[in-house]
């Protein structure tokens, strides 16, 4: 956004679960502190960004909504948005990591906001631990799209010196693979807390990656190669 102050608002307007901490309600303390006390303690949010705990004026009037909530909060906040109207051509961008299953199979994050809001909906996966980004410390992201017009100018949007971002036109290779690869972080994870070595943990992240890609082609048409080596696979 900084980057870019001509052409998107400087306010970057926050939806917060209210929640009392110590006595006072989260969303005055994010306004007046500028800290996230109870999510993200110890790091100083910008002063444009404002929290507010009333959903539907949260999202009133924005372009760019961004999701990165957990992913069972979606049945209840949709509907709300919805209601409240968007803008002509608003667009989506998910940050949540997980799948869903319905009785026809793999369901999508992106493809449950794009479908209950009728608008396009990317995608925005890496190896992004959210106190290094906040405290900024260099990383890398993979952004999912499906209309390259929209990728760049949420490349924009997010892209720093700090934090890269990569656009490629395969949302769902993205989106599956920003959820798949936790699940082998997880073995590797294990790997080191029963003290085996660098080599069974190596052999861990290979047959996590094949398997990774076996889920991937197995349920979705059209995933590149190439993604699963990006910021969001491995």
């Amino acid at each position: 956004m900084a980057s870019s102050p001509d052409v998107f608002d400087p306010v970057l307007t926050m939806w917060v679960f209210e929640e009392t901490v110590d006595g006072r309600k989260l969303s005055e303390i994010i306004n007046s502190d500028h800290e996230n006390v109870k999510y993200l303690p110890g790091y100083k949010l910008p002063t444009n960004v404002v929290a507010v705990p009333d959903l539907k004026e949260a999202v009133a009037g924005a372009d760019v909504l961004i999701f990165c909530v957990p992913h069972q909060f979606l049945g209840k906040m949709l509907p709300q948005i919805k209601d409240q109207g968007l803008v002509p051509d608003c667009i989506g961008v998910s940050l949540i990591k997980g799948i869903d299953f319905d009785d026809q199979g793999v369901v999508l994050v992106s493809s449950i906001i794009q479908t209950a809001l009728d608008i396009d909906c990317s995608v925005l996966m890496g190896a992004n631990v959210a106190n290094e980004v906040a405290a900024g410390d260099f990383c890398e992201s993979t952004l999912g799209c499906n209309d390259l017009r929209h990728g760049a100018f949420l490349q924009d949007l997010f892209h720093t010196n700090r934090f890269r971002v990569n656009v490629v036109l395969d949302p769902h290779g993205v989106e599956l693979c920003g959820a798949l690869k936790n699940v082998v972080a997880l073995g590797a994870g294990f790997c080191d807390g029963l003290g085996y070595g660098g080599n069974t943990k190596a052999a861990i992240i290979r047959l996590g990656l094949i398997e990774m890609k076996k889920f991937c082609y197995r349920f979705f048409d059209g995933i590149k190669e190439d993604t699963f080596f990006e910021s969001c696979g491995v």
